[in-house]
């Protein structure tokens, strides 16, 4: 599926951008012609769907798996395609250009949304029949997580589970009636939905003419208080009372003596394989309209899964449970043909995990980071040790960056390792540059690198610190960060690794 080849790790919202965060404007059009100046041939996302400031604005805590983040809307576009003038732009200048503090962006996008539904109320604008086919061709989810938006906010943000029982078991004629009083509310929300997925589909489009491909990342599970969840209880573990009667996470591990308790709902994949996976297959091919690969989150879930009894406060008394396994993959070869995945397969990894991905030819992940703290003859993600059919990365965005990890969270024996495997002391300020080197000139058929450290950029700029809330997924590129010096030094790098570049031929 992958040809040699190299990308850069960067997230929609640390782009630069004068709106307080990154967006599918025109900064994220210059990220695309860096990549192709730098000879990449790819941009790896984290997942576009809406945050929430209760989960700490985690792009993996989302109330859909399907909608679009509306904070990544262009204002520059909106006002581009006519749906909001000049004068709907108020002055952007208490907005922070450092970090991305998303009250205050919700703050001021919202005046627009504003803005623009009147302008659709007023009638006749150009984009109005696109509009209404977005509405039919994604109707399967865009009307639930419109009433589900709406009914949340009139139940004060209650847990879908918790509103009244005809709300919550979705009674037909309570939710006709709940449409038909709140038609104002449900087609704003489709609107901007319409508009977060227009800009997007244009950006790849600009992205592919310019020989740049983008990788998604999708996470396994979906939040418990989803539109999902709510849409389609059917598909879920569930109690009687539609409350999850078991959760996912991870068993004790080296790291965790109580594991990982994550809370979001199991599959019930019987019930899925019965209907031939019809909700999974829909969901990828849906992602693969925005995305060109999707990276699956915890992919090990799929073979076989760690369910924790919903009323346990760790994970602890969990026990494993198969997954769908080759079933699945199977499904999903007859729908796409070449299964467009890549593996998220860090952590404690069974054969029956490795096997099923060299049988379904699905690549998965190194991260250097790792790669210092054991046996330096057998360590797996040393760079001798990978086969063409995997990714390398310096770390992702669950890591600290390489020089914030050298200065703060490298244990002695992992400096000892480091520099005896590299052969000099090590000076933290050439040290994620030394990485990057090593993951271009490995045998991974593709080198994932994290914008920051491109950017040589300490533990200020880290992007997420697991397990904790608050300060995280906030870090911003600026505006001087893309500069010709660095693409020179990538695009010279990529042709002395025989790394494709975004045209997909030799640089």
């Amino acid at each position: 599926m992958l040809e040699r080849s190299a990308g850069i790790l960067l997230h929609v919202s640390s782009l630069p951008s004068e709106y307080g965060i990154g967006d599918c404007g025109p900064s994220a059009e210059q990220f695309i012609d860096f990549c192709r100046e730098a000879g990449q041939r790819y941009w790896q996302l984290l997942p576009l769907n809406p945050v929430e400031e209760i989960y700490g604005n985690s792009p993996y805590s989302s109330r859909s798996a399907f909608a679009l983040n509306p904070l990544f809307i262009s204002p520059r576009r909106l006002e581009d395609a006519g749906w909001i003038s000049a004068a709907d732009l108020p002055s952007a200048e208490g907005l922070d250009a450092s970090i991305v503090r998303f009250q205050a962006v919700r703050a001021f996008k919202q005046p627009l949304v504003e803005a623009g539904f009147r302008r659709y109320q007023q009638g006749g604008h150009p984009q109005t029949d696109a509009y209404h086919r977005f509405c039919e061709t994604e109707k399967d989810w865009l009307n639930d997580f419109a009433l589900f938006c709406v009914i949340k906010d009139q139940m004060q943000g209650r847990i879908w589970y918790e509103w009244p029982a005809a709300l919550r078991d979705r009674d037909l004629k309570t939710l006709a009636d709940f449409t038909a009083s709140h038609a104002q509310e449900l087609e704003k929300i489709k609107l901007v939905q319409f508009w977060a997925f227009d800009q997007w589909q244009a950006l790849k489009a600009y992205a592919n003419r310019q020989g740049v491909e983008l990788i998604g990342d999708m996470p396994i599970y979906v939040s418990d208080d989803s539109a999902d969840v709510w849409s389609r209880p059917d598909l879920f573990r569930l109690d009687a009372g539609r409350k999850p009667a078991v959760v996912a996470g991870v068993p004790p591990d080296y790291f965790s003596e109580t594991g990982q308790r994550w809370g979001n709902p199991v599959y019930d994949w019987p019930v899925m394989q019965k209907n031939g996976f019809a909700w999974w297959l829909k969901r990828l091919r849906y992602n693969l309209k925005l995305f060109d690969i999707v990276r699956i989150d915890h992919f090990r879930g799929l073979i076989g899964y760690w369910e924790i009894p919903a009323h346990e406060p760790t994970a602890v008394n969990g026990r494993w449970e198969p997954g769908p396994g080759d079933a699945f993959f199977t499904a999903v070869q007859k729908a796409f043909g070449q299964i467009p995945i890549i593996a998220e397969d860090l952590g404690i990894i069974t054969p029956d995990v490795t096997a099923a991905m060299e049988r379904f030819k699905i690549p998965g992940m190194k991260v250097l980071l790792f790669a210092f703290g054991g046996d330096m003859k057998t360590h797996p993600y040393l760079p001798e040790q990978y086969t063409q059919d995997c990714v390398v990365y310096t770390g992702t965005h669950d890591n600290n960056t390489v020089a914030g990890w050298w200065l703060r969270d490298a244990q002695e024996q992992e400096r000892k390792n480091l520099e005896q495997y590299l052969g000099h002391p090590v000076d933290p300020q050439t040290l994620p540059w030394e990485l990057t080197a090593l993951a271009y000139r490995s045998q991974a058929a593709l080198a994932l690198i994290p914008m920051q450290d491109l950017l040589n950029l300490g533990a200020q700029a880290r992007m997420n610190v697991p397990a904790t809330v608050g300060g995280n997924w906030q870090w911003r590129m600026q505006k001087d960060g893309l500069s010709k010096g660095l693409a020179e030094r990538l695009r010279t790098l990529t042709a002395e690794c025989r790394r494709a570049h975004a045209a997909g031929a030799a640089v």
